[in-house]
């Protein structure tokens, strides 16, 4: 046989862990308050990420490990030839390319000099050829030099000097 029992309401919600003292509208903020209160503040990020370990199933980690490792390991290796790259250049550039710039730059240096001997020469040549050209009238010009620096008269048609 059966016995039927009377329970209060209070007594019922006193008992049970979910039961909170407020009316069922409040109930949920209350309980959510109550919960917010209950965490450790003391709890790093570490200890909440590494908690999560038993949500993820084994495959999974597996699986994702394996890519993490996968992708470190090429960006190692990667990095290790692209240095290695970089080192060959440059030392080739100090190795081949400094000397040739130096020796470009003396080469520049020996053409620019021959240039301005061969100006020196081509003005010196002209200051040859413009002196033979004056050579000519060279009498002529002295003989106007002298008539204006020597103060005598010159005859003119009525016969008196110009003084």
């Amino acid at each position: 046989m059966v016995k039927v029992e009377i329970v209060d309401e209070q007594d019922a919600q006193a008992n049970s862990p979910y039961a909170s003292q407020a009316s069922s509208r409040t109930g949920s903020s209350v309980s959510l308050s109550s919960v917010g209160s209950d965490l450790n503040g003391e709890e790093s990020f570490y200890e909440r990420i590494s908690a999560l370990v038993d949500i993820v199933p084994p495959t999974t980690r597996h699986s994702i490990s394996t890519k993490i490792s996968k992708t470190a390991s090429f960006f190692k290796t990667s990095g290790k030839i692209v240095g290695n790259l970089v080192w060959i250049v440059t030392t080739s550039a100090l190795l081949v390319g400094l000397p040739l710039a130096m020796s470009l730059e003396d080469e520049a240096k020996v053409v620019a000099q021959e240039q301005e001997m061969l100006a020196q020469q081509q003005g010196a040549q002209q200051v040859r050829i413009s002196f033979h050209r004056m050579a000519l009238p060279l009498p002529f010009l002295l003989i106007s030099v002298v008539f204006h620096f020597c103060p005598f008269e010159y005859p003119t048609r009525r016969g008196r000097g110009v003084q």
